[in-house]
């Protein structure tokens, strides 16, 4: 099978680029990928984390890190990324980990649950929310949602680049 063949890749002008994780489901990839394009022009703006958010949203997309199409591959760096970067996407809004699953792990979403909750759990700038308050992860059961905590809230998306003089 030719690389223009397969799905895993994208073929331009030569050069093999890797493609999108077909299992994430539309409107969390079109997510994504806004992020992804809000990043891109905070690069050229001079925004000082636009390409850490840039990595973040290609990560979440399948397109850099571990292969999507490998079956024992690690997801927890994928799933620390896609909630970044959907958290990023909603400015101040939640995730529930349900969507976050369904971004690393398509229709098999609810057998990576628990992995979720636990990475994100570890990541110092989201909180574990349930009802609105702030619980422990630990000890939460039910649906909870997830959003950043006040210390780990990212600068606006559009950063503008101030010049010298």
């Amino acid at each position: 099978m030719t690389a223009e063949a397969d799905e895993r890749w994208l073929v331009i002008d030569g050069r093999r680029w890797r493609r999108t994780d077909p299992a994430i489901p539309e409107a969390l990839r079109a997510e994504l990928v806004g992020e992804l394009m809000a990043a891109r022009r905070a690069v050229k703006e001079g925004a000082p984390d636009a390409r850490t958010r840039v990595h973040d949203a290609k990560v979440a997309l399948g397109e850099r890190g571990e292969p999507w199409w490998e079956p024992d591959r690690d997801l927890r760096d994928r799933i620390e990324r896609a909630t970044r970067t959907l958290l990023r996407r909603r400015e101040g809004g939640t995730v529930c980990p349900s969507e976050v699953a369904r971004v690393v792990d398509g229709e098999r979403w609810r057998s990576r649950m628990s992995l979720v909750r636990e990475v994100a759990a570890a990541m110092p700038e989201v909180v574990v929310l349930q009802r609105g308050e702030v619980v422990d992860p630990a000890s939460a059961r039910g649906p909870v949602r997830l959003g950043l905590s006040p210390a780990g809230a990212s600068p606006p998306a559009r950063a503008r680049r101030t010049r010298p003089g």
